[in-house]
């Protein structure tokens, strides 16, 4: 059967079975569906009892609460590349149920499914058909779906999970209901979203009656996370969150608002009943409580949920499923489209690499070196400008003066740097003399490349972006550290002060300046294996891209 984009799974198992049953069942889903994959639960519907059955609202119990976090990190487990969302319109305790049911219309998705799935157990395969129709009816009353919407029973696959199950049957419990709140709560970063993040905003969703508050991490609450440079910009992220919830409870009250610090509105805002929090941060909302106490607000309730564990980590990465183990992962993909190269030459293949003082970028590009390409040192190209006889020699002097040479005739270049040191008018001058012969020495070397036969060469320039040499690059790749570090870095390396390493990095673009126009981003932060492994990555990436490339053209 042909992939589908979006699909919706409705899951009819009871809930004390379906924990069993939710990885198989993701699993087949998975076979079928290739971006976005709804679930919508409706424990015991029978689509093959002959009437066409109607959806009814399902009550907040707390198996409820520990399915959503089992479907979540099954998901994570079994279809990572998956955006599984757990609907909860119809989930509703019956004191604040409406008499014409949770679809009075049919509920508009942010991606229009394509395909529904269920799990129901067919018992004899000649209501297929009947059963197949009764689910696209059951789905259209919910949620709007394509026209002649594909219906498919995953049961098959599940004959052997069912036999199972009845080994393991026990009497069911009855259902212990789930304490709701008027208002609710949650902080986080929110970036990138996974099945952590889903997880808390689910079950803050099936918490909340009427309002969820949502504090995301802005500005300085983002400046000692892990490669905070990859952190999507905060209106994607608000955007991304309004869209999940919309989808998952279009009925609750959301309101979004920036976190500069840890507390926020939750301290000051009198409506909130209920903050959602992690083992990890039950220390932060406790901290909350104080602060609403010493401000002469009630205490909130505290409802804890679990971590997700990451079973992909590796040996760099937390152990949970986190929004920095995901930013370390893009480190060597694509991040941006490339533009168009036409007007460069297909070979050689020419990567831009650059990066702040300290970064660890002439290391990147000795192992990409070592991996086949040309290094084109734009440092070292730099002292051959300088050299007596040259253009940029003689109109250096012009504009500076003749008493910058040593007594050999060469150009004092600490001299030349006292000169233009603080001055961004005389800077741009000598600038303005120097990056076009250093550029022009470039494309001389990848022009020596080219009848060489070479495939790659690297150009290793630390002011690739600010001299606007991305014209004569296919790609830029940029190697970023935090600050501190590479104020570490620069100190121990050339023996200067901190305070002179860090007025050398406030000279130069900022980490988060060069990854906007960065198509790659490289970190060194890490053990030396750890960045073997990152640029031989790279490195394999690329080389699908230029055969990619070579076979388009």
């Amino acid at each position: 059967m042909s992939m589908f984009s979006t699909g919706i799974l409705v899951l009819t198992s009871p809930l004390h079975t379906l924990p069993l049953r939710i990885a198989p069942v993701l699993s087949s889903a998975a076979q079928l569906v290739e971006r976005t994959l709804y679930v919508h639960l409706h424990p015991g519907l029978n689509l093959g009892g002959g009437s066409q059955p109607r959806p009814v609202f399902i009550p907040p119990v707390v198996d409820l609460s520990t399915l959503i976090s089992r479907l979540y990190s099954n998901a994570a487990d079994v279809c990572g590349h998956l955006d599984v969302r757990v609907l909860l319109t119809n989930v509703r305790a019956q004191s604040q149920a409406v008499s014409n049911g949770p679809f009075p219309s049919p509920q508009s998705l942010s991606h229009s499914p394509e395909v529904v799935l269920t799990d129901f157990p067919l018992q004899d395969p000649g209501e297929s058909h009947q059963v197949t129709q009764c689910l696209q009816r059951y789905t259209g009353h919910c949620y709007v779906c394509s026209p002649s919407l594909p219906s498919v029973l995953l049961h098959p696959q599940l004959m052997k999970l069912q036999e199972q199950e009845e080994e393991l049957k026990e009497p069911e419990q009855k259902a212990e209901p789930l304490e709701t709140y008027s208002d609710v709560v949650v902080g986080g970063t929110f970036d990138r979203l996974h099945g952590a993040h889903k997880t808390l905003l689910n079950i803050s969703c099936l918490l909340a009656n009427r309002r969820f508050l949502i504090g995301v991490c802005d500005q300085a609450m983002l400046k000692q996370k892990v490669l905070k440079e990859l952190i999507q910009p905060y209106p994607l992220r608000v955007q991304r969150l309004q869209e999940f919830l919309q989808d998952i409870k279009p009925s609750l009250q959301v309101e979004i608002v920036p976190l500069d610090d840890p507390f926020g509105v939750s301290v000051v805002d009198p409506l909130l009943q209920c903050i959602v929090v992690s083992e990890e941060t039950r220390r932060g909302g406790e901290a909350v409580n104080r602060k609403r106490i010493g401000n002469g607000l009630p205490a909130l309730i505290l409802h804890e949920i679990q971590l997700l564990k990451d079973a992909h980590h590796t040996e760099t990465e937390e152990e949970k499923i986190s929004s920095s183990s995901l930013r370390s992962r893009l480190l060597g993909t694509l991040l941006t489209p490339l533009k168009d190269t036409s007007h460069l030459a297909p070979l050689p293949y020419v990567i831009g690499l650059t990066g702040g003082s300290g970064s660890g970028k002439s290391s990147i590009a000795r192992q990409l070196e070592d991996l086949g390409a040309v290094q084109i040192d734009c440092d070292k190209l730099g002292h051959e400008v300088y050299q007596p006889g040259t253009a940029a020699y003689h109109r250096v002097l012009e504009e500076f003066g003749s008493d910058l040479l040593n007594e050999d005739k060469t150009i004092n270049r600490r001299a030349l740097g006292k000169k233009v040191f603080g001055n961004k008018e005389r800077l741009k001058a000598l600038t303005d003399i120097v990056w076009p012969e250093i550029a022009l020495l470039v494309k001389g070397r990848i022009s020596q490349a080219r009848q060489e036969g070479k495939q790659v060469c690297v150009v290793d320039a630390a002011v690739l972006l600010e001299a606007g040499w991305t014209d004569m690059v296919h790609e830029v790749w940029v190697t970023v550290i935090p600050d501190e570090e590479a104020v570490s870095r620069i100190t121990e390396r050339d023996g200067v002060t901190s305070e002179d390493a860090e007025r050398r990095l406030q000279s130069q673009w900022s980490n988060a300046k060069q990854v906007e126009h960065a198509n790659v981003v490289l970190s060194t932060l890490w053990e030396k294996e750890v960045t073997r492994k990152q640029v031989l990555k790279a490195w394999n990436l690329l080389q699908k891209r230029i055969q990619q490339r070579q076979e388009g053209q």
